[in-house]
């Protein structure tokens, strides 16, 4: 029994690291961690479009927020 156990754990990490290998081509920017979050709310029934799209508009605003920040930092900067 632990054998078959191991092999369904070598496989789901096997499944996950080209899952990850995917979403780094596709240039997500999705950190293994996030990635395994956006996979298990898939697998609970997540509307997986929905999933993408709160997903680029949490990453479009921390985008708006990093670039806000650092314009600050400039303008002290500048003084």
């Amino acid at each position: 029994m632990p054998e078959r156990v191991n092999h369904q754990v070598n496989a789901s990490r096997k499944t996950f690291q080209t899952l990850y290998e995917m979403s780094q081509l596709l240039n997500t920017n999705l950190d293994p961690a996030t990635l395994t979050i956006c996979v298990r709310l898939c697998e609970n029934g997540v509307n997986p479009q929905a999933l993408a799209t709160v997903v680029k508009e949490l990453q479009r605003g921390m985008k708006t927020l990093e670039n806000a920040q650092n314009s600050e930092l400039c303008k002290g900067n500048s003084k």
